[in-house]
């Protein structure tokens, strides 16, 4: 039998205690706020401090306790900027078209109405599915990634943890909406911001002669150096993609529409850019200093053999309530934000019968595609390349959709066009499964006939192609 830092017992009734907990405040506080209004916009009235909080929550999900020091233990300080910025990025986009769409779109709660109104039937359900396709495999990601860390730390087996984690949050995210999801995400960031500041003082007081740039310099100089090619094509690969999904992230939309006035909003936006900078970088930094102590180390897990070094307890009951929080604070937001999108953008979309309750039948909907979540999750599968797939697709979508916001003049014939060269070339360029070819280099066209820079930074140069196509297609069309 493996040593586990923490026995099972105890790992699930820190798991069941903490899904109850939020269950119970979610549904609590929601009974007072009733109507579609609270369950889509939190009727519109939203203040600052909680709006903040709620952003920052959604934005910052298990992933981050991976994803960046996993990303910065081959793409260096590049990846690990690209990453913080790549996530903060959105928020200041949001200052502009929200502005815009608030303006424009009054009574509207989705991004997917605006495509509808400004484009006609047809685009928008391409956008609809593209956001929902997102936001399930995001779905998936956060319950895999708890999942899998609770059993590296108690050997908890994955469908136990994903299914009481998604039971629980489906209970009070399907009864409240946007309400409960935004007061529920208020507690957990209070909580997580305390947890990350004892974290990060942990690391630092256990690693204080690892932790900085000069021993980062001294072990693994080409993380750091200014030469490293990789990490200005991680970096920017990062960055492209983290932002350009965000900003179809209908949760974001929803706070969006949630905030009392623009003031708010523009004020919520500015200090979660700020709040969201540093974390992420921060993970990301503890992956630089996790490979430069240890080159052999699983790279997912940066993070946390700097923080489990000394196999505390009381460290891995923090991290289980940490990545808890995190974890429920994401899945609320996108439960109810796939729920909202099928409510709203249901009618157009599935022309059903006048008397459907599209609030019940999103709830239907929500149920099935979380048994599938479910599924994937206990079985603990990669779901990586699909989480790629769908950062190309919003990469293709990114910037026609919203220079649509400022253009009257482009239609849904051009704007389809856009789109289709934008994926058409980032699927040629998009690589296979082990990344080690794609369609047009290696299957198409024979590998070695491309230059070196080519052949390794398919990636990158798809996911480039899909987002910049698109925009020399409209220039070329304007003039």
């Amino acid at each position: 039998m493996e040593n586990y830092l923490l026995s099972q017992s105890n790992s699930l009734l820190l798991v069941v205690s903490i899904s109850l907990i939020f269950s119970f405040l979610g549904i609590f506080y929601s009974k007072q706020f009733k109507g579609l209004s609270n369950y889509l916009t939190a009727n519109r009235n939203i203040e600052s401090f909680s709006l903040t909080l709620s952003l920052v929550a959604s934005a910052l999900g298990a992933w981050i306790l991976f994803g960046p020091a996993s990303a910065a233990t081959w793409g260096g300080m590049g990846a690990v900027i690209g990453y913080a910025l790549g996530t903060a990025f959105p928020m200041i986009a949001f200052i502009f078209l929200g502005k815009k769409i608030r303006k424009d779109f009054k009574k509207g709660s989705t991004l997917i109405e605006f495509v509808r109104k400004k484009f006609g039937k047809s685009l928008f359900k391409l956008v609809l599915l593209m956001s929902i396709f997102y936001m399930f495999i995001f779905l998936c990601a956060e319950l895999t990634a708890v999942a899998f860390l609770i059993n590296y730390i108690s050997g908890t087996e994955l469908w136990i943890t994903s299914l009481i984690i998604i039971i629980s949050t489906l209970v009070y995210t399907l009864y409240g909406g946007l309400r409960a999801s935004i007061f529920t995400d208020n507690i957990q960031m209070i909580v997580i911001f305390i947890l990350l500041i004892v974290s990060f003082n942990y690391i630092l007081n256990f690693n204080a002669d690892q932790f900085s740039l000069a021993f980062i310099k001294e072990k693994s100089p080409h993380l750091v150096s200014a030469n490293y090619v990789p990490s200005y094509t991680a970096g920017l690969t990062f960055f492209i993609a983290v932002a350009a999904t965000n900003l179809f992230h209908q949760g974001n939309w929803q706070r969006v529409y949630a905030a009392k006035n623009y003031e708010t909003l523009k004020k919520s936006l500015l200090v979660s850019f700020l709040i969201i900078i540093p974390i992420v970088f921060f993970m990301g930094f503890s992956g630089l200093v996790a490979i430069s102590i240890n080159s052999k180390i699983i790279p997912d897990l940066g993070f946390f053999t700097l923080l489990l070094n000394e196999n505390t307890k009381y460290i891995s009951l923090l991290i289980i309530i940490l990545a808890l929080a995190l974890t429920i604070s994401t899945v609320d937001t996108l439960i109810n934000a796939i729920s909202s999108l099928i409510v709203v953008d249901g009618k157009a979309t599935f022309n059903l019968d006048k008397k459907t309750d599209y609030l019940k039948l999103s709830k239907y909907i929500i149920v099935g595609l979380s048994i599938i979540a479910f599924y994937v999750a206990s079985k603990g599968f990669s779901i990586l390349y699909l989480f790629l797939l769908a950062d190309l697709f919003c990469c293709a979508f990114v910037i026609t959709i919203f220079y649509s916001f400022y253009n009257k003049r482009l239609n849904e014939k051009f704007a389809y066009r856009a789109i289709i060269i934008g994926l058409i070339g980032g699927f040629l360029l998009f690589p296979s499964p082990d990344f080690s070819k794609s369609l047009l280099v290696g299957t198409m066209i024979e590998k070695d006939l491309f230059n070196p820079f080519i052949s390794q930074s398919l990636l990158f140069l798809s996911f480039v192609i899909a987002t910049f196509l698109p925009a020399i297609y409209l220039k070329i069309k304007k003039n």
